[in-house]
């Protein structure tokens, strides 16, 4: 599955919106995504380091229209945590030599609320 078809949209409400300050993103995700499948889109999508995944399963609401009566569709929510204070991870490598990760880190995503 490609990053894109992982990660469907943005979350927005009060309690998500309350959570950025902490580095915890909410997203509608596909169904048949797993919480490593999620992260993986998201370090791709946003180029931002993950901790951690949650995910739930939302279900559905039972709406009517006058007499007939409907339901919309069961969706999964994932809340993701990312790293607010990146820094460089050094590790010992072959010979023990010391190597840094090259990678660089944001520490915000700026396309959440379409900035």
């Amino acid at each position: 599955m490609l990053a894109e078809e992982i990660i469907l949209a943005p979350v927005v409400t009060e309690k998500s919106n309350d959570e950025l300050q902490q580095g915890k993103y909410t997203f509608r995700v596909n169904k048949k995504a797993t919480k490593v499948d999620i992260a993986r889109a998201v370090e791709k999508l946003f180029e931002v380091k993950v901790l951690k995944v949650n995910t739930m399963m939302v279900k559905g609401k039972e709406k009517r229209v006058g007499y007939h009566v409907g339901k919309t569709s069961d969706w999964k929510k994932a809340i993701v945590t990312i790293d607010t204070d990146p820094s460089e991870v050094t590790y010992l490598a072959k010979g023990g030599k010391v190597t840094k990760v090259s990678k660089k880190y944001k520490d915000s995503i700026d396309e959440f609320m379409g900035a």
